[in-house]
């Protein structure tokens, strides 16, 4: 075990400068892909069937806690079909925008890694070429150094980038799968809602006009 440790931070420390760079940014990037898959495990809700949903629909209090907020935010003091739309285009609008960042931003710190790893193999370069350019008797070291560092940051660069494109396409499954959640949701609430509608304007009222009283906010779906 000493010996592998011992070998691991001998190949880090020859990489050159920038491997403290690229340390920091697998630590930020490990550090937000994991927690995206944490805030986005909606798998055993997601994957629900439909009648399940439309159990959770009428009784929102059998619901789990994640799902019971959001059923009554949709359904509260709602006056119409139109509003209930209004409320899950609400949450679309702000949960979806959420994700839609996050993973914007795990996919700049997957394609930055290898950019790093090309900065540090470009480094190396020029060190090999000095060392060439200049002559004398610890040439050779410098030019192994130089090469070493080349490599050594251009294989962790990709190190780095690889888990993380994993993270990244795990995190873009789950959020469509939350997206169709969503959509099958507004569908049996809306369903299931029509006949207490039935016979009324279905136009689109305003909270203002309605003296809506319900939340200010979608409820927190995404465990922060």
């Amino acid at each position: 075990m000493n010996a592998l440790l011992h070998e691991m931070w001998h190949t880090w420390s020859n990489g050159g400068l920038v491997m403290g760079a690229m340390a920091l940014l697998a630590i930020v990037l490990y550090a937000s892909g994991f927690r995206l898959l944490r805030m986005l495990h909606y798998r055993g809700l997601t994957r629900a069937s439909d009648g399940v949903l439309r159990d959770w629909v009428a009784r929102p209090s059998e619901a789990p806690d994640r799902i019971r907020e959001l059923i009554r935010y949709t359904q509260d003091e709602a006056h119409s079909l139109r509003d209930v739309e209004g409320r899950f285009r609400e949450v679309e609008t702000m949960k979806v925008s959420d994700m839609d960042r996050r993973i914007a931003f795990l996919n700049v710190l997957v394609i930055a890694a290898p950019l790093f790893g090309l900065l540090g193999t470009v480094l190396g370069m020029l060190l090999t070429f000095k060392a060439i350019g200049t002559g004398g008797s610890s040439t050779s070291e410098i030019i192994a150094r130089g090469i070493s560092e080349a490599l050594i940051a251009t294989q962790t660069g990709m190190m780095i980038a690889i888990p993380g494109l994993g993270l990244t396409t795990v995190a873009k499954r789950r959020r469509h799968e939350y997206v169709a959640f969503l959509s099958r949701l507004e569908g049996i609430t809306l369903r299931h809602l029509r006949p207490e509608f039935r016979g009324e304007m279905t136009q689109f009222i305003t909270r203002r006009d309605a003296g809506y009283a319900g939340p200010r906010q979608p409820p927190a779906l995404v465990k922060q």
